[in-house]
């Protein structure tokens, strides 16, 4: 893995062990909120909310538009892209050794027929 998309991994996954944030992430899966929208999930103060908007929007893992006084943030799906890619990784490793399991078990059936 190249040494920037390691940081922006582990930028993502600092910004996403902290549960609120996840919890934050839940609510904007309904599409694009004002800040103060989000807050009303939440029993945190609002300047706890926008220090948790701040750290997801700098690990790119939501976006922030501003109209007039109003910020709206919406999820960033390309943000999840370096995470998605790495635990995609298992997945692979996991399946190419099942899929050698499989050919190997094929060859040896083919030898005892």
């Amino acid at each position: 893995m190249m040494s920037t998309t390691r940081n922006r991994l582990h930028k993502t996954l600092r910004a996403l062990a902290e549960p609120r944030r996840l919890a934050i992430l839940e609510v904007l899966r309904a599409g694009e909120m004002r800040a103060g929208d989000i807050a009303g999930h939440f029993t945190l103060t609002r300047p706890a909310i926008s220090q948790h908007l701040r750290a997801l929007a700098d690990a790119k893992l939501i976006s922030e538009r501003r109209e007039g006084t109003s910020r709206f943030y919406r999820i960033r799906r390309e943000g999840f892209e370096d995470l998605r890619g790495f635990v995609d990784g298992f997945w692979r490793d996991r399946l190419a050794s099942l899929k050698f399991a499989v050919e190997e078990e094929a060859v040896r059936r083919r030898r005892g027929r």
